[in-house]
């Protein structure tokens, strides 16, 4: 947001002062004003070619020189990352909180390994606390995007990518998939609560009492291609520990979910 700011700000200090002067000399040289001076054997200025080239070089440098720095600053894979973000939370003593994202066709399964939970479609997390997002794709390439809270990375399948964030206000954000991937997209989003430690750990205790527990052999029939119109959110307690591994494991094996076909001449 800080750098869109800026690139707008810079654009305008250019478009503006051009537009005016622009205006200024259509006013001053046209052809019905004959107090404007007039030098027929003008043509070239020293002064006028430093300020036309001048500008745009400093622009783009200033630019590039941001648009550098902003993207190391947003780098989930740099070890200093977790640090920074800890430093910048309202609870700079709070450990990081992991959570595994796994993708399917059109859902989200969100991991807490510690706690041994999960939740479909809907994302809970403490403010003020740094969280670690391990995520992989069971099927095929989505993107994790939370506008508000996180900036927009691929969730790749057989791989793992990260993203940090820190939520220093309560509230409910929307996330989503910012990348096509079939009939169900349209409903593949997710609900994102940002709550307090005492209310997350209630949220915790809850989620740990739930009926329906969740393995590989689960989350295969959970992964069966899925459009969520009703936007259910499942609980499920009991998570195996390496469910993320057993994933990755399944895609490079070449575990596929195939979307069910309506027999020919079907309408």
């Amino acid at each position: 947001m800080r750098f869109t700011i800026l690139d707008v700000a810079v654009m305008l200090g250019i478009i503006v002062p051009t537009a005016i002067i622009t205006t200024y000399f259509l006013l001053r040289y046209r052809k019905t004003n004959t107090n404007a001076a007039y030098d027929p054997h003008w043509s070239h200025s020293n002064l006028i070619e430093l300020i036309v080239w001048a500008i745009p070089l400093l622009t783009v440098a200033m630019l590039g020189y941001e648009s550098y720095k902003g993207t190391y600053a947003v780098n989930p894979y740099d070890p200093r990352m977790i640090k920074t973000k800890t430093a910048s939370a309202a609870n700079p003593g709070s450990a990081p909180l992991n959570v595994d994202v796994i993708t399917t066709d059109w859902q989200w399964l969100f991991v807490y390994p510690k706690q041994h939970i999960a939740v479909a479609n809907e994302l809970v997390i403490p403010r003020g606390t740094p969280v670690v997002f391990h995520m992989t794709s069971a099927t095929v390439v989505n993107d994790f995007f939370i506008p508000n809270l996180a900036g927009m990375i691929d969730v790749m399948p057989g791989m793992r990518t990260k993203q940090v964030l820190v939520a220093d206000k309560i509230g409910q954000y929307r996330g989503y998939s910012a990348n096509f991937s079939g009939a169900g997209f349209s409903w593949m989003g997710f609900k994102t609560h940002v709550v307090s430690s005492a209310h997350f750990t209630h949220w915790i205790q809850s989620i740990q009492k739930s009926p329906r527990h969740m393995d590989y052999a689960q989350f295969n029939k959970f992964a069966r291609p899925t459009t969520n119109i009703d936007g259910k959110t499942p609980a499920f307690s009991h998570v195996h520990a390496r469910l993320f591994d057993q994933v990755i494991k399944g895609v490079l094996d070449g575990k596929v979910y195939t979307t069910r076909m309506p027999p020919p001449g079907a309408a």
